[in-house]
This record gives structure tokens, C-alpha cells and sequence, in this order.
């Protein structure tokens, strides 16, 4: 990990004696919100008139003057023959004129529709460029008074709070940014200071955490690393885990033995490489009976082993002392970089290192990976951008879902529900990348503590406070950089180091829940690591445009990065992502938030009118800022954030005009973060460099951050995966085949059966030891859930989701090996593939994989063409289910499900049977067979509307009113409040029109 840059002294003591520069930034001016003029209901008058004119009287006057332009009847041969005259010429005039009047009515609906979301950039009507800019001027001159306007008031409750009041911290916001006034040079320097005091100390934060437990009260313990046996062997983590109760805190004993001589004479000098006899300094608080030893008290080894712990303890004086100095008092703050040298952090973050808190984007890597230099063939950008990879793997798993229902309800021709595709080469790799890296916790308790401070703040009616940034610690501690002084934060939050610092312990942020509020910072994104704190820059804070400068390539790195985390994370309720000069499509992966414009023109127009919308609006609304309006009755439907990323370079004019468009967009809710191929950019508050070796800079702000990124190729797999999982990727799509069909006679009778469907049994295996029985199920469970492989780092950030040393994961792997066994043939039943991921033999076989072959054979195969096969493979197919998946797993364990989406394939594999059964049985009119076929999906598919309609055609085909009825009463108790969907309503209608009696004489 680099470390941060250091100055001899403080900028405030060089400050005045520094010539003052010349002036290069447009100073962003403070928009000062006016009261409606007498000219402004002038404007608005006349807007109205024109549009109701050009909407509804010019359809009126073609009526009545030329009527009906076209020919009655179809034309014939003679109708080309005949001479042209004046009334021709009327009516093809006509046609144009219907022609344009309809373009210009369909730019007016949309700009209306834009006006009333109150977010995003108008749609673009074809064809209709000064159609469409007439129709945005007469609209927004209409909204200045209009009752539009009034209709995007949101926060009617804080109309009681002083304007003034409200827009002073603005303005006093924008005074303070750091390099945006050329004559305010000193105000900047002294700036700088302060961001560097307040955000440098986030790695003595993470360091202090990690070593508060070494430094425990207690006497010195020591333990001696142990002979292998069998095939485990010793490791820091699990010593750690058996005597510190929690194996993360491996690194305390790393740090406290790197580099002391041990009694062979070598050195430990990494993690993963220790040796038995070696004799290791425990923290304080170690527990654990014999093993942990005083050097003056040892009775259970022998005199030999007293002497060398009493030797090795005399090496730890100077280590210890020197040790402790980077653990030293003062409290914990995450912040930027101080001007005084910086202790160095325990241990540096990489993507294979263990975290210990689940903010620092390595949680779920092995450290022995990274250290032997090998990165198991996955994208490492990826495993190191856990907030990232935890947006697009929930995004991911939404539009597979999507894709699922909409081909079992018959959306996509050709296609059925049950088998998405599986992802081939480098999607593969990505996909595996996201499972790693991925940090759901993360991300909702950032989430979780956003919302829950905009409550705290809207029950003390308090307007939220500007924030620039958001650090998030190693220890999982959240810390706010507020642009300014805002008073006490709510219980639990904390002031920092000063009064621009509010602090949320991640213990404290544990217990907030989902609160009903939206989102108050969703511009928030990830930019890069410093010290073990993970840094989120809030776009659409910033006052005026913030530049990015660097090589091409590195430079399209970190704006897809950006991209794709806007475009996902789950922080954000509504946004709209405005792209200009992308190389590569990213529309796929949030078609609702992203969109594309092809240049500068294109985006002067959309922003300019948005602009002076958004002013509008908050003027209208007697807010300062989109800040005031979140917090109010409607926060969820307003204010949303509109972020622009210019990946292009702009010209010396279109610079310009982008610092005049960007003065004012930081208390509208705008962001603009452009591409730049120097550093000087015109109206440019912060200036960051990317350089070749992935280094994000920011040197007025003291910033030098190991960048997130998204280099092209991971860019273009991650798209890959998106499109795969289109619902509306049509027939063209794969056919459902079962990534694993098993033979289902009789000859086909596996060595190990297991039971997932309902509770988990394994037949053919004999019970494993009972320590290890839990994460053995659990491991093969996850293996028979992947029939095309899983990788050895996917599964070990399954079972180990906050980290796993490779030795421990390597020794689970081997018990799992000698636990399933060989087949007769010698070949094992765990093996590995060609990418070096683990899959198991035929042999072995889950009730799932032979509910799919059934399904399958029944369908598609043998059962097509033979009624008789077809009926007894959906009977044995039905049989097999006998409840949810896993239905008795443990508590805490099988997280790693959340990211599957077997919990929407297994309802709708077993609603397709039961279906497929009942109508079998109809065709020959066995009604109460297929009543009791569907019942019996009904079981693990109860929120299937086509079983429920199939169940009321086949209890009507029992021709017993009575039944129907019955069953028409418990449908409408089930639908509780919401009522009944539209299609059940409608088949009730035909086969049990009285039902509507029933539910009045009910109510």
C-alpha cells in the first residue's frame, strides 16, 4: 500500500509567504433564488397561450377549414391519372401540417412527463431537435408559476424554516471548497490543512482496532505452532480461532512475531508460511488450556521447550516497543491525510487479505494467494471493490429473477424458465470475481446508517447537512466529511476529530433497521482505498466540476468503475446517469438509470434545460437546495440526483461552457466528473490524476488512493453477464437443458444420493466427524448447486464469508476429498477441471438434479412421445419434493444462497410439474388427480397465480358448486387487503359469476 504524501511543514506556515497564483478556476457563484416578477406571469401567460394554441387550436382549425385530408376509400389506378389542382395540394399541405402538430404534441407530453418527475433528462423525440427545444422553453416558462411548479413542492414541512437560514450554508460551502477562488489562495491553503488533519489518521484508526486486543491487560503468553497431522496442518488462523476466538485476528500474532528469530533460526516473515516448533507471542487476552504457555511457567513440555520460550521472549522487547508505538493513544478517526508522517498500518490491503471489517474489499480473498503472487485466474479489480461487486451481483441477480418469471409466464417465445445461461471464459472468471469480492453487509449497513441519520434529522426537523464525502474504516466505522459545521448529530452518531467529522461505530450502525425514508446521499461512490478506509466521493455535492486527468485507458477505468456503481449500489433509491463519450454500451446493466448522448451539443441542450428546471422547481418550492427537499412528505418521488460522466475530452470552449452550466449544480443535485487529458480545467473544485500504476491523486486535497477500477476487459464481461440474463434476449436465447442430467433408470443409481429438496440427508456417506460435519454439508451442498464448477475461491468465501487463510481452505478441501472418496474405479469423487475448479463425479447426485432429468425427459424427451412415460415421470418427478430447499439449514450458515437464484428456479420447476401432471391427468378427465397434483406444488410454490387458476378449472371441472365456492373464499382471504389479480378475477367471472355475492354478504 503506498503511503501518503508528507510535507515538512504545514501549508499554513508557507502560505503567506507563497506569491499568489494567477487565477484558473471560474468561480461558481451562489444562485440567489428571486421572487416571481410581474414579467414572469407575463412569460407564463403567453407560454400558455402558445401552447394551447399550437396543442388544441390548430387540430380544431384543420377540422373546420380543410377537414378530412385523406382519401375515403382505397386509391385506384385512375386516382394517378387524374389532375393535380389546388385542393390536392391543400390536403398533402394538411398531412404535413397533422404530421408536425403530432411530433410537436408528443415533445410537449414528454417535456410535461419530465417536468412532473421532477428528475432525469427529457426522452428525445426523433426527428423533432426545434420542435422539441420550443416545447421545453414554453413548458418551463409555464412552470415558473404554474401549478406545476407548485406540484414538485416536497418538504411542505420545512417551509416553517428560515430561507435566509437555509441558504447561507450553501454559500458558505461553496466559499470553503478547496481551489475555487484564485484570490482566496490562503482561504484554500488553510483548507487543505484542516482536510489534512481531519482525514489522514485512517489507518492509525484501523491499526488501533486491530491491535486494542493485543494490547489487553494480562501477562505475555506464548504458543508453539504444532506438528502436522495427516494431511492439517497448523496455521495462524486457527490459532487465532481457537485462542482468540476469532481467527481474523491472525494479524496481531503476525504483528507481534514478524521478524523475530525462532529457535531454528529463520525468521516469520509471512502469514502463511510458519513451521512446526516455532514459538509464537500471543496477545494478552489468549485463552486455551495447555497450548498457551508462560515462559517461566510451562510444566507440560519439556526443559528443552522452556528455554527456547524463554529465549524467544527475550527477543520481543525492542519488536514490542517498537510495535506499540503505531498503536498509540488518541481516539480513533478515519480522515485524509495528515502533514506529519503516518504510523504504518499493521498489515497493507490487498485483494487477498483478510479485512477486518467488511469495508476494506479484501474480506473474502486468501491471503496465501496473494502473497505466493498468484491471483487463481480472477479479475483482482473486482475482488478489491466490495461495495462494487455487491451492486452488481444484487443487480445481477434482479434481472435473472426477471428473466426466470417472464419466460414461465410465456414473455419470451422458445425459451423456458428454469435454466439461465452459464456464463463461458472471462464472464465466467467476473462472476466468480463478484462472489468473492462482494460485500452485501457493507453495503447495507452503509445504507442502513444514511437512512437512518436522514430520520433522526426529519424527526428533529433538521435539514440535512452537506457532505462531500464518506470514509468507511477497516473496523467498519463510518465517517461523514461535511462540507461545513452542523451542529450535534442525532444519537447514535458522534462528532469526529472536529466539528466537519460525524462518526457511526459499525456496533452502533448494527442496530439501525430499514427506515421509511429515501435515500439522502445517493451520489456516494467508491473512488479508492488509503490506509485500509475505503473513500466514497459524493458527486453531486461537490461545487462545480471535479476533473479527472490521466491516460486514456487508466482514465476509462475508473469512469466505469464509477459507472457501474452508481448504475447498482444499493445506497441509491432514483437516479439518472448521463454518459457521454463511453466507448463501450453500459445501458445494460441499469436500463433505468443510464443513458447515453452522442456529444457535447447533445448534452449542453438536455443540461441547460434540466438546469434551469431544477432551479425552478427549488425556487417554487422555497427549498435551497435538493438537501431541504429529501426529508419532506415527498422524498421519495423528488430530488432525485442527475450525475453526468464525461469520459471525452472537451474542448477549450466546451470547457467553458461546462464550468458555467456546473456553477450551481451542487445544491441542485447535478454532478459532473469529466476527463481531461492536462490538469487545468476552467470551474474545476477538485482535480484528480489517475496514474499507470493505479494511483488516484488528489494533491490539494492530500489524496493518494489505490483507485477502483473497471479495466475494458472486465467491463465488457460484466455487460456479457447483464445481456445473457435480458428477459427480452427473445427465441434466439438457450434452450432449457439442465446443466446436469442424470440417468434416471434403474442402472443409473448413484454411489452418494443427496436430499436438498426439504431437509438435507445424504445417503451413501458415512457421517463425518462432528466438528467438521456442518461446513462439510454445506461445501457439498454449494458443489451440487454448481454442477459446471465452483472455484476454490467462491467457495471459500462461501463458508468463510469474512476470510480464510488458502492453508485452512486447502485442508477443508482435502477432508471433503477423503469424506466423498473414490469410485471403483479409483477416480476421485472430487475433482478439479481444466480452470482449475472443483466439480464433482456423476456418482454423485442431488434429488434436484433428478427432479430437473424427470422434468426433462418428461417434456422433452421420452415422455413426448409416450402419454404413459410422460404421466409416471411427472408422478416421481411431484414425489420428490418435499419441501424448500434446505428447509432445516442452520442459522448463520448457507449466506452464500442470497446470491443464488435457486430460490426462484425451485418454485418454478416444481409449479411447471405440477402443471404439466394436471394437465395429464385432465386430458383424461381424472379431475381429483390433478387437483391433488396441484396441490401438491402448491406446497412449495404457493405464490403461483397458474396453479391457483389451473386449480379452479380443474375443482369446477368436479362440478361441485359448493367446492368452488370454497376454494373462491380462501383465494380472497389469501389476497388479503390487495384483492385478487386482475386474471383470477376475470376466470372467477366465467366459471363462478355469483362470487361477487359471496364477497359483499362477506363484507
Amino acid at each position: 500500500m503506498p503511503r501518503r504524501r508528507t510535507s515538512s511543514s504545514s501549508s499554513s506556515s508557507t502560505a503567506p509567504s507563497a506569491a499568489p497564483a494567477a487565477p484558473r478556476n471560474r468561480t461558481p457563484q451562489p444562485v440567489r433564488v428571486r421572487r416571481r416578477s410581474f414579467g414572469d406571469f407575463v412569460k407564463a401567460f403567453l407560454a400558455f397561450v402558445v401552447l394551447l394554441a399550437l396543442v388544441v387550436g390548430v387540430p380544431l382549425a384543420l377540422a373546420v377549414t380543410v377537414g378530412w385530408p385523406l382519401p375515403n376509400g382505397a386509391p385506384g389506378l385512375d386516382w394517378l391519372q387524374r389532375e393535380i389542382t389546388v385542393q390536392t395540394f391543400l390536403h398533402i399541405l394538411t398531412v404535413i401540417v397533422w404530421l408536425a402538430w403530432a411530433q410537436f404534441a408528443a415533445c410537449v407530453l414528454v417535456e410535461v412527463k419530465a417536468a412532473l418527475s421532477g428528475v432525469g433528462v427529457p426522452g428525445r423525440v426523433p426527428g423533432s431537435g426545434p420542435s422539441q427545444l420550443l416545447a421545453r422553453q414554453l413548458v418551463a416558462a409555464l412552470l415558473l408559476v404554474g401549478a406545476t411548479a407548485a406540484s414538485l413542492t416536497p418538504g411542505l414541512s420545512q417551509l416553517g424554516q428560515s430561507l435566509e437560514g437555509n441558504q447561507k450554508p450553501a454559500v458558505a460551502a461553496a466559499q470553503q471548497t478547496p481551489g475555487l477562488f484564485a484570490q482566496q489562495q490562503e482561504q484554500a491553503a488553510s483548507t487543505a490543512n484542516a482536510l489534512a488533519e481531519q482525514a489522514g489518521q485512517a489507518g492509525q484508526a484501523a491499526a488501533r482496532a486491530d491491535g486494542g486486543a493485543s494490547a489487553a491487560n494480562g501477562d505475555t503468553k506464548y504458543y508453539r505452532i504444532q506438528p502436522p497431522e495427516g494431511r492439517h496442518h497448523d496455521s495462524l488462523w486457527e490459532v487465532a480461532d481457537r485462542h482468540l476466538g476469532d481467527g481474523r485476528r491472525y494479524k496481531e500474532i503476525f504483528e507481534l512475531n514478524k521478524d523475530r528469530v525462532q529457535p531454528d533460526g529463520s525468521k516469520l516473515s509471512e502469514a502463511s508460511l510458519i513451521r512446526p516448533g516455532w514459538i509464537m507471542e500471543m496477545p494478552g487476552d489468549a485463552r486455551g488450556g495447555e497450548l498457551v504457555e508462560m515462559p517461566d511457567e510451562a510444566p507440560n513440555v519439556s526443559e528443552q521447550v522452556q528455554q527456547q520460550i524463554s529465549d524467544y521472549a527475550r527477543t520481543g522487547g525492542d519488536h514490542a516497543q517498537g510495535g506499540g508505538g503505531a498503536q498509540g493513544g488518541g481516539d480513533a478517526h478515519v480522515s485524509l491525510p495528515e502533514q506529519r508522517p503516518a504510523p504504518t498500518p499493521a498489515t497493507p490491503v490487498t485483494p487477498a487479505t483478510p479485512a477486518p471489517g467488511p469495508a476494506t474489499g479484501g474480506q473474502h480473498a486468501t491471503p496465501a494467494a496473494e502473497e505466493s503472487g498468484r491471483s487463481f485466474g480472477l479479475p483482482e479489480a473486482l475482488l478489491a471493490a466490495p461495495l462494487l461487486a455487491a451492486g452488481l451481483l444484487g443487480a445481477l441477480g434482479r434481472r435473472r429473477r426477471q428473466a426466470l418469471w417472464h419466460s414461465a409466464l410465456g414473455a419470451v417465445g422458445g425459451r423456458r424458465g428454469m435454466e439461465p445461461p452459464t456464463p463461458t471464459g472471462d464472464a465466467q472468471d467476473v462472476q466468480d470475481a463478484l462472489l468473492v469480492g462482494a460485500d452485501p453487509d457493507g453495503v447495507r449497513l452503509l445504507d442502513r446508517s444514511l437512512r437512518g441519520l436522514a430520520a433522526s434529522l426529519a424527526a428533529e426537523s433538521r435539514a440535512l447537512p452537506v457532505v462531500y464525502a464518506a470514509w468507511m474504516g477497516g473496523n467498519g466505522d463510518l465517517h461523514l466529511q461535511l462540507a461545513q459545521p452542523a451542529g450535534k448529530p442525532p444519537t447514535p452518531w458522534q462528532v469526529g476529530q472536529d466539528q466537519t467529522f460525524w462518526m457511526l461505530a459499525r456496533a452502533d450502525a448494527e442496530r439501525y433497521e430499514d427506515a421509511e425514508t429515501a435515500a439522502p446521499y445517493p451520489g456516494l461512490v467508491s473512488l479508492g482505498i488509503m490506509d485500509d478506509s475505503r473513500l466514497l466521493l459524493n458527486l453531486e455535492a461537490v461545487p462545480g466540476l471535479v476533473s479527472l486527468s490521466g491516460a486514456e485507458a487508466d482514465r476509462a477505468a475508473v469512469f466505469a468503475s464509477v459507472a457501474a456503481e452508481l448504475a447498482t449500489n444499493g445506497w441509491s433509491d432514483r437516479m439518472t446517469i448521463t454518459l457521454v463519450g463511453f466507448g463501450d454500451d453500459l445501458t445494460p446493466l441499469a436500463p433505468n438509470r443510464i443513458r447515453h448522448l452522442d456529444g457535447f451539443e447533445d448534452l449542453f441542450e438536455t443540461m441547460s434545460a434540466e438546469t434551469r428546471q431544477r432551479r425552478g422547481a427549488l425556487g417554487a418550492a422555497g427549498h435551497d437546495s435538493v438537501l431541504t427537499g429529501r426529508t419532506g412528505p415527498a422524498q421519495h418521488t423528488r430530488w432525485a440526483p442527475h450525475l453526468v460522466l464525461l469520459a471525452a475530452q472537451p474542448s477549450d470552449e466546451d470547457a467553458l461552457r461546462l464550468a458555467e452550466l456546473a456553477a450551481d449544480a451542487g445544491r441542485l443535485g447535478i454532478g459532473y466528473l469529466v476527463g481531461t487529458e492536462g490538469a487545468d480545467l476552467p470551474g474545476a473544485a477538485w482535480e484528480m490524476e489517475i496514474t499507470g500504476g493505479g494511483k488516484l491523486l488528489a494533491p490539494l486535497l492530500g489524496l493518494e488512493l489505490e483507485a477502483q477500477l473497471l479495466p475494458a476487459a472486465q467491463q465488457r464481461a460484466v455487460v456479457e453477464l447483464f445481456t445473457d440474463a435480458d428477459p427480452e434476449r427473445g427465441p434466439g436465447g438457450p434452450a432449457n437443458t439442465p446443466p446436469f442430467l442424470v440417468d434416471i433408470s434403474e442402472q443409473g443409481r448413484p454411489a452418494v444420493y443427496a436430499r436438498l429438496v426439504g431437509s438435507y440427508e445424504i445417503i451413501g456417506l458415512d457421517a463425518p466427524d462432528g466438528d467438521r460435519s456442518a461446513q462439510l454439508h454445506e461445501a457439498l451442498a454449494l458443489l451440487l448447486l454448481h454442477r459446471e464448477g465452483v472455484h476454490p475461491r467462491v467457495l471459500a468465501s462461501a463458508l468463510w464469508p469474512r476470510g480464510v487463510t488458502e492453508d485452512v481452505r486447502d485442508a477443508l478441501l482435502e477432508r471433503l476429498r477423503a469424506w466423498l472418496g473414490t469410485d471403483p474405479d479409483g477416480t476421485p469423487r472430487l475433482g478439479t477441471d481444466a480452470t482449475g475448479r472443483l466439480t464433482l463425479a456423476k456418482s454423485v447426485v442431488s434429488d434436484l438434479d433428478v427432479l430437473r432429468s424427470l422434468y426433462y425427459e418428461a417434456t422433452q424427451g421420452r415422455g413426448v412421445d409416450s402419454r404413459q412415460v410422460r404421466g409416471r415421470l411427472l408422478t416421481d418427478a411431484l414425489v420428490l419434493v418435499r419441501g424448500p430447499l434446505l428447509a432445516d439449514r442452520p442459522e448463520g450458515r448457507y449466506r452464500w444462497l442470497t446470491h443464488e437464484i435457486i430460490d426462484a428456479q425451485l418454485p418454478l420447476l416444481v409449479a411447471d410439474t405440477g402443471l404439466a401432471l394436471s394437465e395429464f391427468h385432465l386430458e383424461r378427465g381424472r379431475a381429483e388427480k390433478a387437483i391433488e397434483a396441484l396441490n401438491a406444488a402448491l406446497r412449495t410454490a404457493p405464490a403461483d397465480e397458474r396453479l391457483w387458476h389451473e386449480l379452479l378449472r380443474a375443482t369446477h371441472a368436479t362440478e361441485d358448486a359448493d367446492r368452488l365456492r370454497a376454494l373462491a373464499a380462501d383465494l380472497i382471504g389469501r389476497s388479503g387487503a390487495r384483492g385478487l389479480p386482475p386474471r383470477t378475477e376475470a376466470l372467477l367471472d366465467e366459471l363462478l359469476p355469483t362470487w361477487r355475492d359471496g364477497v359483499a354478504a362477506a363484507g
